[in-house]
């Protein structure tokens, strides 16, 4: 059921809500949450596309925030709110408000958007093209537990990493992030299965593509190793190549779907690691209203030396590879398999010469729970919670 209204209030856009219900013959709200999508007339149909597939694992409460400022100076003088109310049909269980705000109200969203927010469940506010610098520092950011961007949308999206980790608020995500769940999660079940130590890593991926920065941002915290990161052709991240000492563990996805996982003393196997649409992504993010700790961390760690707009500057072809170097970190080297081994000697540098110990060292603090598997990894490819 569709219902227009022009030139409306969001009190007579919560009416037609109630009426559509009673008309469809579902007068209860079984929804567990509001999804605030803020975008523009040309890119607001494949996101709400994308909204309404993740709305049948996620029942929602749909707000699509269109601003139309206008042009002309009385275009602009002008304040003037249109709503398009769906209920039923491609929706499913949800409920769909369209918002085209005109004029000066395109300033005060935030006003609109409050009173059609579902009482006492949480709010997701979600960016599909272009989101402020500071996403909590945004009015309708600040009505959100959880606030989602996208820094593959973007111009520069390196840049765009190095903006969201310096502003960095406990609910922030972006689905850059997210397209990599895939593979951390074969990436931390293969070095389960694998106990030798990692020296080295190698992320190639698109010269254009956050995610392959965020993979080897995480591998180079967690492993706390060196991390090149190299440019392919794509589609996407085409492979993950980790140096053991008994070989390397390759995970190389050629074709954008089908995987091929490479382990020493083991046969090769296909695993399927196909490129999610974006409903698929929404949906996952849809699952978890807490922080991601681990994104966080990911994020923030050597950010700065993913190059910036050099990185998009250079030839895809000819772009030389960027090297993390490990995180340089108080805490003990992580524990070996062999409880009797002694700790790993760090090798001096010129940075570090050595130094005669004032006093006898003292030992190393046990290391947390969340610490002792291999390699930093918790095995389940997130973040430790």
């Amino acid at each position: 059921m569709n219902i227009d209204l022009t030139d409306t209030t969001s009190s007579r856009i919560n009416s037609a809500l109630v009426q559509a219900r009673r008309s469809t013959g579902t007068p209860a709200v079984g929804m567990v949450l509001t999804l605030v999508i803020v975008t523009d007339e040309g890119n607001h149909y494949d996101a709400l596309r994308a909204a309404s597939e993740a709305s049948k694992e996620h029942p929602s409460r749909t707000l699509v925030v269109i601003k139309r400022p206008g042009r002309s100076p009385r275009d602009r003088k002008m304040a003037r709110l249109d709503a398009e109310v769906r209920v039923g049909g491609e929706t499913g269980t949800g409920e769909t408000v369209l918002l085209r705000l005109h004029g000066e109200l395109a300033n005060h969203a935030q006003s609109v958007v409050l009173p059609l927010l579902l009482p006492d469940a949480p709010v997701v506010l979600w960016w599909p093209e272009d989101a402020p610098e500071h996403p909590a520092d945004d009015l309708l950011g600040q009505l959100a537990q959880r606030r989602i961007t996208d820094a593959q949308a973007t111009e520069d999206p390196v840049a765009t990493l190095g903006l969201r980790a310096e502003t960095y608020t406990p609910g922030d995500t972006d689905l850059a992030w997210t397209r990599i769940t895939p593979w951390r999660s074969v990436l931390a079940a293969a070095l389960d299965q694998k106990h030798s130590p990692i020296t080295s890593a190698v992320v190639e991926g698109e010269a254009y593509n956050p995610s392959s920065e965020l993979l080897a941002l995480w591998l180079a915290e967690r492993l706390r190793v060196p991390v090149r990161r190299e440019v392919s052709d794509g589609p996407g991240l085409t492979a993950v190549r980790l140096e053991t000492a008994d070989g390397v563990i390759c995970l190389d996805r050629a074709n954008g779907s089908l995987a091929e996982l490479a382990m020493p003393g083991q046969p090769d196997r296909h695993v399927a690691l196909h490129r999610r649409e974006m409903s698929e992504l929404i949906a996952e993010e849809l699952r978890r209203l807490d922080p991601d700790e681990m994104y966080a961390t990911s994020v923030k760690f050597g950010v700065s030396k993913l190059g910036g707009v050099g990185t998009l500057e250079r030839d895809a072809k000819a772009a030389p590879a960027t090297e993390l170097a490990p995180p340089q970190s108080d805490r003990p080297p992580l524990p070996s398999r062999d409880t009797d081994a002694a700790p790993a000697h760090v090798p001096a540098s010129p940075k570090n010469p050595p130094q005669a110990p004032a006093q006898p060292p003292k030992p190393h603090p046990p290391a947390r729970a969340a610490e002792q598997k291999p390699n930093g990894k918790t095995g389940d490819g997130k973040a430790d919670k």
